[in-house]
């Protein structure tokens, strides 16, 4: 006959300082690996942070969610949304420092303040899809939302608190999801150009970067002097730098080297023997005064957009516009879209074609004529369209 496991809930004490406010200590029982109970106790907060019993309690609720795992999931159901937040917070949150940034700020801004309440079993899909129609975002960034809490939910899957497959989040649909509110930047040749005639160095180095190469920022500040091998001509992409914090690349699939090719390699290395961080080890846009990486938010308002405005390109140029260009000037090119997943770096071609894809106008055009031209067929076009309108008549 199996025993059955108990749910704990814990004891939760006021304790007395003799310094400073009392504080609320949580007393419970864990199992260690040899299968013994062991007292252990944690500290919650002051009562200048938790002022009641009940805001106290409502603290332990992620604790007990891992504490009560065995139990039977009818009791654990009762747990608030919030502590399932917290506990996916302490335990499964990305470590990428970017990834961690956006996740934390929509739970703060947006997911905690509507759900953080609710008994996590009392959360239904239709409540959930006209919250997130309501939200005065962007459909992509709607769908970064639901994108949380959707993972919230697998978690709890995983950790028994829901039934297998009854993710609630699952039913919820994004109206227009994938579609942008603005169309993505894209420059022509002599407006690249124009624009590089307003940045000094090392801007005007790391835009060459950026267009040349097709990089994000992150990457771009993340590339150290050992990072390129300027005989094989290539460049190792395998870190990134946001808010000047040294972080991992974007996904697996964006570590990759990349071709370096012989003409960009020399503006690189002329820029190498004008900086004061040489050596290997030194990033190769590092802010002379601390020798540390620049933070992309201030470069980007500082001069990307300053020359922007200065050439007269308007106010939607920013680090990413580039990237886009790239894609686009591949297009230009006729590279196989294969080979331009592989440059870009995209797990997925889907992502090469559809968020990046936009051909140029000019390109448009001459393909357009091309068809056309099989119509009405070749140096015959003013006879063609005399027939045409023969026709008609």
């Amino acid at each position: 006959m199996s025993i059955r496991t108990r749910y704990q809930y814990g004891s939760l004490r006021l304790r007395k300082r003799e310094r400073g406010p009392d504080v609320w200590e949580f007393r419970y029982y864990e199992t260690d690996s040899l299968g013994k109970r062991k007292r252990q106790s944690v500290i919650l907060g002051d009562r200048g942070v938790l002022a009641t019993e009940t805001q106290a309690r409502k603290a332990t609720q992620a604790l007990l969610l891992r504490l009560n795992e065995e139990s039977p999931r009818a009791e654990v159901e009762a747990a608030s949304f919030g502590a399932l937040l917290d506990r996916y917070i302490e335990q499964e949150l990305s470590e990428r420092y970017s990834t961690r940034k956006s996740h934390l700020s929509n739970i703060r801004v947006h997911i905690r303040p509507r759900w953080g309440e609710h008994p996590v079993d009392k959360l239904k899909p239709m409540a959930m899809e006209q919250w997130l129609r309501d939200l005065p975002l962007a459909p992509k960034s709607k769908t970064h939302v639901r994108g949380i809490m959707h993972l919230v939910f697998k978690c709890a899957e995983r950790w028994g608190i829901i039934e297998l497959g009854k993710n609630p989040v699952s039913l919820v649909r994004v109206k227009n999801g994938s579609k942008r509110l603005k169309r993505p930047r894209v420059l022509d040749v002599d407006e690249f150009f124009e624009l590089l005639k307003y940045l000094g160095e090392p801007y005007r180095t790391m835009v060459l970067v950026a267009q040349c190469l097709g990089l994000r920022v992150s990457e771009i500040l993340g590339l150290q002097w050992g990072d390129f091998n300027f005989e094989n001509h290539s460049v190792l992409v395998q870190r990134s730098v946001v808010g000047g914090r040294v972080d991992d690349v974007k996904t697996e699939y964006s570590r990759d080297d990349v071709p370096l090719d012989a003409r960009l390699a020399e503006v690189l290395l002329q820029w190498r023997s004008a900086s004061v961080f040489p050596r290997d080890e030194d990033w190769v846009f590092a802010n002379p005064v601390t020798g540390r990486p620049y933070h992309q938010e201030s470069l980007q308002k500082s001069q990307i957009k300053r020359a922007a405005r200065l050439a007269k390109l308007g106010e939607d140029i920013g680090w990413h516009t580039f990237r886009h260009t790239y894609r686009s000037w591949l297009d230009e090119t006729g590279a196989p879209m294969k080979v331009q997943q592989e440059l870009m770096r995209h797990a997925s071609i889907q992502t090469t074609m559809n968020v990046y894809g936009r051909a140029m106008t000019e390109t448009k055009r001459q393909a357009n004529s091309q068809v056309v031209g099989l119509v009405f067929g070749p140096n015959s076009q003013n006879s063609a369209a005399s027939e045409a309108s023969a026709t008609l008549q």
